[in-house]
């Protein structure tokens, strides 16, 4: 069989790679990229309770030009607590038996299963070892891999070069929650 059976791109004339969509949505075979996504530095913002105790979250969020989330990772960690949780938000609409895939630099991923869905949001989740969270903190790019409803798989690279100082600085901000009527 010849290369073009195998659906490989053989080598086109200028005026059809012009036509092309732009590098940034075209990845490997069976991949597409997203469209381009801005993301927040890493801050961390924390939560006090009635009962003084404080949950933090040392989250980034990505937009797009339109001003839409397409994600958000919060790596979330209760005070008094050992286990370190690692929330990825994501629009509605992907394939989620998939879940998600986490990469740290060129490190193996690791699957994060969805939680929960709302009307246009859904999150995956799992706790994040310690030897985990010291790899992003040490790391460069935090890769997500996910699946859309055509089955086609879609990655986003997130810079970490200011995870670590976000994660263990003082919180950007410190809210104070109201008191349940109980």
């Amino acid at each position: 069989m010849t290369t073009a059976a195998f659906g490989q791109a053989s080598q086109a004339p200028e005026a059809q790679i012009s036509n092309r969509p732009p590098e940034a949505e075209v990845g490997a075979r069976g991949q597409q990229m997203p469209r381009n996504i801005t993301y927040s530095p890493w801050q961390k913002i924390c939560f006090k309770d009635s009962l003084a105790k404080v949950v933090c979250r040392t989250t980034t969020n990505g937009t797009w030009d339109t001003g839409q989330t397409a994600v958000r990772v919060d790596l979330i960690e209760r005070e008094g607590d050992q286990a370190t949780r690692l929330q990825i938000f994501l629009p509605v609409g992907l394939y989620l038996q998939a879940g998600v895939k986490m990469t740290i630099d060129d490190g193996p991923a690791v699957y994060f299963p969805y939680s929960w869905c709302l009307t246009t949001i859904c999150v995956a989740e799992n706790l994040i070892e310690p030897h985990r969270l010291n790899e992003i903190e040490a790391g460069q790019k935090l890769t997500l891999q996910v699946v859309n409803s055509n089955l086609v798989t879609l990655q986003t690279t997130i810079s970490l070069s200011t995870f670590a100082a976000g994660h263990k600085g003082a919180a950007v901000k410190t809210l104070e929650l109201p008191a349940s009527d109980e």
